[in-house]
């Protein structure tokens, strides 16, 4: 039997986008949901679950770098697309084959590397199947077909997460609903991909030009406008600058749909089923209300509607750490060793999630719709493709420091922190404002003040690495909390000096190279907590003599030299970024 081509037939794009979209989401909750949930019940602490929460987001951090090599390194015959989707997925379904014979919660590192790599083909699959969307949808569908993917998301996500849970609630081992997570994506790239046609594409280069040492010069040339566009248009308007800052900020209170949420759940006595109508009940909450989010916004205004949402958030939040702090609940318990739990704590958490659900779902059908408003429509792609990049690095950090602060702090005080921290970016919202129509540039006057400020404060806090790495034992448990702050900056600071090279590299050549150099050197500075690991794996003591004294010197240069480098680029005049100094890109 001959499978339809869904992209022939309207129905069939949606139904396409939808299932692709599903497996991306089923991932998620997989990890989200399912893993976090039985390592709790293992009794591993809720920090370390909240880094492999958090790691799980990065790749997606970076999505952005996977366009260019999508689009220059591509199969006629498999599809441009297409080829993309279907090589990502087979590479999704082997590296969690290979989890199956891991050993948790003994091999948790080697499985967090394991599922990094695993989602760092869930992000590629990302930007392929954005791109066949762009190509296949017409005008006049794209809408419905946004919804019907997010959609998608939300069911990949309670498939991922409620649905290994219901198979573990009736007597299926752990390590084998890892076969099921991965038959759900084979499905579809059975069903989906592989009987997929894409339509027809423009001709590709000449035979000359297909080379490999071409398309890398390409993909090369490809990245570097990709990037001066983009740090053109962040800096270039006041609503696009604060765009930069709302999307690194946590958008509301974010606990109860990270990790926090599932380690209560374990710890409240929920068993799996439990936890799977949970997360069911949550998944179909937020995709409703994240189509009505969106509506009310276009009715009453998106900004107002935006932050109202946002500061709602936090009272499901507030609500519940009330209730832990009434009853006594404040630090993480044992899964094997648990007080009595009272029903009304129960019922408190039941009501906090779902209503946090609603809350998060007019949220989430909001925030993307103002994204837009201030993006540059010549480069939309490019800035907004940023901007979702960026939502995904708040995730992370969030997840690692809350599962810091819940061991050091307890969980109301780590709530009630969430709360505060997530009403910062409403600080932002009200200059989010849309340009006015006509307006022809995208770039003011203010841009190089812009510039020369962010690297005048990234400087500062590179400088500020020294002094806290030599006395980082006086921070007690804050220090957790202040290396995920470092972490963030280090990876901020590298892309800054990245699109500087980019952007101003004619005027102060020798300058922006040293960034060049000095820019890996801080993206490996999130590598230093597996320092130690990695050395014991490879028979090395990291931790004492010769080698670890090496290691604590290059841990202690990296930062202060990229602040010498950040401080002398806020003194250069940075005239490549006044409105007049280089023409407006034109739309595709």
């Amino acid at each position: 039997m001959r499978l339809p081509n869904l992209l022939a037939t309207r129905r069939g794009r949606l139904t396409a986008f939808f299932l692709l979209y599903a497996t991306e989401g089923i991932p998620l909750g997989f990890v989200g949901t399912a893993v976090a949930t039985q390592l709790r019940r293992q009794d591993v602490g809720p920090a370390e679950i909240g880094a492999l929460v958090g790691s799980f987001y990065l790749p997606w951090a970076f999505k952005w770098a996977f366009g260019p090599v999508i689009d220059v390194f591509a199969s006629d015959r498999l599809g441009r697309r297409r080829g993309w989707i279907l090589l990502t997925q087979v590479l999704m379904a082997c590296t969690l084959l290979s989890t199956v014979v891991l050993r948790l919660p003994e091999q948790l590192q080697l499985f967090t590397i394991i599922l990094l790599v695993h989602n760092t083909f869930g992000a590629m699959q990302d930007v392929a199947i954005d791109a066949l969307a762009c190509n296949t949808l017409q005008e006049d569908e794209r809408g419905l077909a946004n919804g019907t993917m997010f959609a998608g998301a939300y069911i990949g996500i309670m498939l991922g997460g409620s649905g290994v849970l219901f198979l573990t609630s009736n007597g299926v081992d752990f390590q084998w609903t890892f076969l099921f997570v991965v038959g759900c994506i084979l499905l579809v790239t059975l069903f989906v991909v592989l009987p997929m046609k894409e339509p027809a594409q423009p001709a590709r280069p000449s035979a000359s030009d297909t080379r490999l040492s071409a398309r890398v010069m390409s993909a090369g040339r490809e990245m570097r406008s990709f990037v001066e566009v983009a740090f053109r248009s962040f800096l270039g308007s006041r609503g696009a600058f604060c765009g930069l800052f709302f999307a690194l900020l946590p958008a509301g209170a974010m606990c109860l749909g990270l990790a926090l949420q599932t380690n209560l759940a374990v710890e409240l006595g929920m068993k799996d089923e439990q936890v799977a109508w949970l997360n069911a009940f949550s998944a179909v909450i937020s995709a409703s209300f994240c189509i009505l989010g969106g509506a009310l916004s276009d009715r009453f205004g998106r900004r107002a509607a935006l932050f109202t949402y946002i500061a709602l958030m936090g009272l499901p939040v507030l609500f519940l750490a009330s209730v832990l702090q009434q009853y006594g609940w404040i630090f993480p318990v044992s899964a094997n060793d648990r007080p009595p739990v009272p029903d009304a704590l129960i019922t408190a958490y039941w009501i906090a999630v779902l209503v946090y659900s609603m809350f998060n779902g007019l949220m989430y059908g909001t925030r993307s719709a103002a994204f837009m408003d201030v993006t540059n429509p010549a480069v939309a792609g490019t800035q907004f493709t940023a901007y979702m990049a960026l939502m995904n690095v708040a995730i992370a950090y969030s997840a690692t420091w809350q599962g810091v602060a819940i061991e050091a702090f307890g969980y109301p005080r780590t709530m009630l922190f969430d709360v505060l921290l997530g009403v910062v970016c409403l600080a932002f919202i009200p200059l989010m404002a849309k340009r006015p129509t006509g307006t022809r540039s995208f770039v003011d006057a203010a841009a190089t003040l812009r510039a020369r400020g962010v690297a005048y404060g990234l400087s500062l806090v590179c400088f500020a690495w020294l002094p806290y790495r030599i006395w980082q034992d006086s921070f007690g448990p804050l220090q957790p909390i202040a290396e995920t702050f470092f972490t963030l900056v280090f990876v901020v600071a590298a892309l800054f000096l990245l699109a500087t090279a980019a952007t101003i590299g004619g005027s102060a050549r020798m300058l922006v190279r040293c960034g060049v150099v000095v820019a890996p050197l801080l993206l490996f500075m999130y590598a230093r907590h597996y320092v130690e690991p990695i050395g014991r794996g490879f028979g090395v003591d990291t931790a004492h003599g010769t080698f670890a004294s090496v290691i604590e010197i290059v841990l202690r240069a990296i930062p202060p030299a990229a602040g010498i480098v950040l401080l002398l680029l806020a003194l250069q005049p940075w005239r490549e970024l006044e409105p007049n100094a280089a023409p407006e890109p034109v739309a595709a």
